[in-house]
């Protein structure tokens, strides 16, 4: 199966399944002397485990990561440092449960993977929808957690957080807000709704969707013309993201409706006098902070009748049990900033490369250093 490395000059390669014995990550590229730990990769998993008022999954998973490689403590160092070497991290899977699904490998669920896997490769893992299913983020989340220690070394943060739930929107942008309810919602007003949206779909046997938004601050020249610009490539890593449909940056969808003059972001001495470019200028970071939203779509396992096939063709009715998020938000977040985070090391290394080469050629100013 191809398809599993993201990355160019920091290619991160994810691998096992959500029933198999682990998930994990190999980062290839990460330069040496970066702070290191398996504490610093903990707490950013710790975000995308299940929590209290989020409509927790039954499933306790510790996500407990492992540095398996990559990293040494030199002599009198405080930390473990990255040695340049590929880091390859382990999570260990302690809470599967595959016989709660056995009653599925002979159906499709609406909504999954099963159907398209199958057609594709001629066999599918029925436990728990194998590389398919969101378990697989998990490693994704590790391996950002190591791309935002270098990003930090550039003064690039990178924050992401809900602003829609089952239709409750977020009336604010308070930040601090964001770590003070479960949902990671810039509004607590919204947060409370968004909790008894929750309770009431969870009666209904059904799920929800909403939108994430992502934010980070960028240094100027990051991106790749033509074919690998950032809006591109950011839309790309997010949409790799199994329950995001669609993505937009800066005014997105709403520039269809505006008239150029009132698109276009002003620019003075100062810098913009807008963002709805998103920060990014024909594919290149403007120096603006760069914004992003994604549109994340309802967890497909429900608990209602649905109609689907087996795999003689025959119709069939399913009703999904297991254990199931009513929600992939919020746990989707620390995703999408783990995605946005790779994207931007990534860029962030091939500015570099071409910074030393305009240096040692002398062609140009640093300007955008």
């Amino acid at each position: 199966m191809a398809g599993n490395t993201f990355g160019t000059l920091f290619r991160v390669t994810t691998w096992g399944e959500s029933h198999g014995r682990a998930v994990g990550a190999v980062i290839d590229g990460c330069p040496p002397g970066i702070e290191l730990s398996a504490d610093i990769i903990q707490q950013e998993l710790e975000k995308r485990r299940p929590g209290k008022g989020r409509g927790e999954s039954p499933r306790r998973e510790p996500d407990a990561v492992e540095i398996l490689s990559g990293t040494f403590r030199p002599d009198g160092a405080a930390c473990d440092l990255t040695t340049g070497t590929p880091i390859s991290l382990v999570i260990f899977n302690r809470d599967a449960r595959s016989e709660s699904y056995d009653n599925l490998k002979d159906v499709f669920r609406p909504g999954h993977g099963d159907l398209t896997y199958q057609r594709k490769y001629g066999i599918r893992d029925y436990r728990g929808g194998g590389r398919a299913s969101a378990r697989e983020t998990a490693a994704r989340v590790a391996a950002g957690a190591v791309a935002g220690r270098l990003l930090k070394l550039y003064g690039i943060t990178v924050t992401g957080y809900t602003t829609a739930l089952g239709g409750v929107r977020a009336g604010r942008r308070d930040m601090e807000a964001v770590e003070r309810n479960p949902f990671f919602c810039p509004d607590d007003e919204a947060a409370e709704k968004m909790a008894g949206r929750i309770q009431e779909v969870r009666a209904q046997g059904d799920s929800l969707g909403g939108i994430v938004e992502i934010r980070a601050t960028c240094l100027p020249g990051l991106g790749e013309p033509v074919f690998d610009k950032l809006d591109a490539e950011l839309a790309r890593a997010l949409m790799s993201i199994g329950a995001v449909k669609g993505v937009e940056i800066g005014a997105g969808f709403q520039a269809a409706d505006m008239l150029g003059s009132e698109n276009n972001d002003p620019i003075s001495p100062t810098g913009f006098l807008g963002n709805n470019s998103g920060g990014i200028l024909a594919g290149i970071a403007n120096g603006d902070e760069l914004v992003m939203r994604a549109a994340v779509k309802p967890i497909p396992s429900i608990h209602k009748e649905q109609q689907t096939v087996n795999l003689r063709n025959e119709p069939v009715t399913i009703t999904v049990g297991g254990r199931h998020d009513i929600s992939a938000i919020p746990r989707i977040v620390p995703v999408c900033e783990a995605m946005v985070r790779l994207t931007l090391a990534d860029h962030l290394l091939r500015h570099l490369v071409l910074l030393e080469t305009r240096r040692t050629t002398g062609n140009g100013s640093r300007k955008s250093e």
